[in-house]
């Protein structure tokens, strides 16, 4: 039994990785923001939940004293907030949970990046070695500037950082990609600006299996892996699977990628000129990240830890869906 800080526990990640380390035994305290829609079902379960914001360096170092192992989901992850809550939250709270775990003396610190880092190459199959890559938007650019801080923690004071870059996660209790993409096929918004985008999915419970390999293995420090499902489908089939399960019409509709991010762009300059916090139909960052035929392998997780994903991503994909089918379907948006 270990004592563990989850930060970030109360998110879709969260809640799937505190659950599997009660599971297990161990001693956990999640934190999360005052507010968060997420507290009352967490607080439910045998852990200590503590409200604070991550950018508070006093309260970080307060809440890393005495663990043994503190795995950091806490972040932004949109295409659409304020430049100043990502840095806030994305950079400053890495900073301050690296501080803030070296001084404890955390046996171990678990990053969760993003495989967004390596960039939008298509002309390779890329993998942990590849260099960081900015895109020109504030979530993967973020997670960059926080993946260097923990590497300079690890590599100037021997912070034992282990990190995973997951590709698209998914399963239930999603709060983004699939009922944000739901919500949008069933409203008939659904369009698409390439054929045959390439997506790696990556099941919750595969991503917290790793999660939990990397804590405990020495050979893991100073390492980091990036882990999908084994295999891509296409963003227009994940679409197909979706409108199937809620028995509505598959999107069918095709613009060019120019068009689309021309519309992106004129729609965030207007939208920032009139102070409008709700999220425009299109950003730059999706029509990016919905327009690219990355590929990534997971070769080195396999070579050096043995770990295999242990849902394969059909059997992945039936669950979420079985959970899809039992949301409410006009408040998709607000899951």
């Amino acid at each position: 039994m270990a004592r563990v800080l989850i930060t970030g526990g109360t998110g879709f990640i969260g809640t799937h990785l505190t659950r599997r380390c009660i599971a297990q035994g161990h001693r956990v305290t999640v934190m999360a923001l005052p507010g968060d829609p997420g507290i009352p079902n967490v607080a439910t379960w045998p852990c200590d939940v503590v409200t604070g914001d991550i950018g508070d360096g006093a309260l970080m170092e307060t809440l890393c004293q005495g663990q043994e192992i503190v795995f950091h989901c806490a972040a932004v992850v949109s295409d659409w907030a304020p430049r100043a809550l990502f840095n806030r939250v994305n950079i400053t709270g890495m900073e301050n949970v690296c501080r803030a775990a070296l001084k404890a003396g955390v046996r171990r610190l678990v990053e969760i990046s993003t495989n967004d880092i390596f960039g939008l190459r298509e002309d390779v199959v890329m993998d942990e070695s590849f260099p960081l890559r900015p895109w020109g938007e504030p979530y993967p650019d973020t997670k960059i500037a926080a993946t260097r801080i923990a590497w300079r923690y690890h590599r100037e004071h021997g912070l034992p950082v282990t990190m995973v870059f997951p590709c698209w996660v998914y399963g239930p209790g999603d709060k983004t990609f699939v009922p944000l993409t739901a919500d949008a096929i069933v409203k008939g918004d659904m369009l698409f600006w390439r054929r045959d985008v390439l997506v790696w999915p990556t099941f919750v419970g595969n991503l917290v299996d790793l999660l939990i390999l990397i804590s405990e293995r020495d050979e893991a420090v100073g390492q980091g892996y990036l882990v999908h499902d084994g295999e891509a489908t296409t963003f227009q089939e994940f679409c197909r699977g979706i409108a199937a399960t809620l028995d509505v019409p598959p999107p069918r509709l095709h613009i060019p990628y120019g068009a689309a991010y021309a519309a992106a762009w004129l729609m965030e300059a207007a939208w920032r000129t009139l102070g409008i916090e709700v999220r425009p139909l299109l950003t730059t960052y999706s029509v990016k990240n919905l327009g690219s035929r990355l590929q990534f392998s997971i070769a080195k997780a396999r070579r050096e830890l043995g770990w295999e994903p242990a849902v394969s991503y059909a059997q992945g994909f039936a669950e979420t869906m079985a959970w899809l089918r039992r949301q409410d379907r006009t408040s998709l948006k607000g899951k």
